[in-house]
């Protein structure tokens, strides 16, 4: 049962869709491993799959999915994808609002992280697998971001098979954290003394077993970032940063080291 709040920022892939009056669904990738290239184990072509089985419109679709989030990098890339997917087909084949419901629950069924993708939100509590959903409205001035992604990635099943379940004081005094970190979003008081709310569970079995993380955390926090902590179940390491200026610096420092990838992004 977790506990986690969901955040969309600026880094995304492009997905187009059209019909073109041919039977069948037709997806093509660019960028990203060769895998993604094979249909049966593209995400965005499952969530078609759902969407023309739920909604018994016979399939006349070509999707074309250009990645440049990278694979295994704890930044919902594949789940973005699936729901950018689920929303786009609505719209082209014209389902009502009244579907929206239906679209939730091919999300849920496809990824726990999916759902959040199709709220439109920047922020959401998440409970549950992560598909029970809270918006969190968040006021104020929110930092700027500097996401470094390492060259290696780490993969969903991996974290939490290796994952210990935590004590009851761990989970109360986190849970009490994660209250008070939602609380001042809520009420524009999120600053760069309270970054310390900020926490990461899924760390614990990640950075002893994956030193490319571990280093790029520490080395963050070196360039002086406000905060830093690893995003969903890695690889990707993220600063929070309340000055533009802080920002760029970090950014820049982290692009002269060899194989990272930087993506600089707000909240949106």
């Amino acid at each position: 049962d977790l506990a986690t709040l969901f955040a969309r920022t600026g880094v995304s892939d492009t997905l187009s869709l059209r019909r073109t009056g041919r039977p069948g669904l037709r997806l093509a990738v660019k960028g990203g491993p060769k895998d993604l290239c094979r249909a049966e184990d593209n995400i965005v072509y499952k969530a078609a799959v759902k969407f023309f089985e739920a909604f018994r419109f016979e399939p006349d679709a070509e999707m074309k999915l250009e990645k440049r989030i990278p694979v295994g990098a704890g930044l919902g890339g594949g789940s973005s994808d699936a729901a950018a997917a689920l929303l786009g087909l609505a719209r082209l084949y014209k389902v009502p609002r009244s579907g929206f419901p239906r679209l939730l629950k091919i999300a849920a069924a496809i990824g726990s992280d999916v759902a959040f993708f199709m709220l439109g939100e920047t922020f959401a509590e998440g409970r549950g697998r992560g598909e029970k959903l809270k918006v969190l409205k968040a006021r104020g001035r929110l930092p700027r971001l500097v996401l470094v992604y390492p060259g290696v990635p780490v993969y969903t099943n991996e974290v939490y098979g290796n994952l210990k379940p935590g004590t009851a004081a761990g989970i109360k005094a986190r849970t009490a954290d994660f209250k008070a970190l939602c609380g001042l979003l809520k009420k524009g008081e999120f600053s760069a003394d309270k970054a310390g709310l900020i926490f990461n569970r899924l760390e614990e079995p990640v950075l002893p077993r994956h030193k490319a993380v571990r280093l790029a955390k520490a080395r963050l926090a070196g360039f002086g970032a406000d905060a830093v902590l690893m995003s969903g179940s890695g690889a990707t390491v993220f600063a929070l940063c309340w000055s533009g200026a802080l920002a760029r610096r970090v950014a820049a420092k982290a692009r002269r080291i060899r194989g990272y990838r930087i993506f600089s992004a707000k909240f949106c």
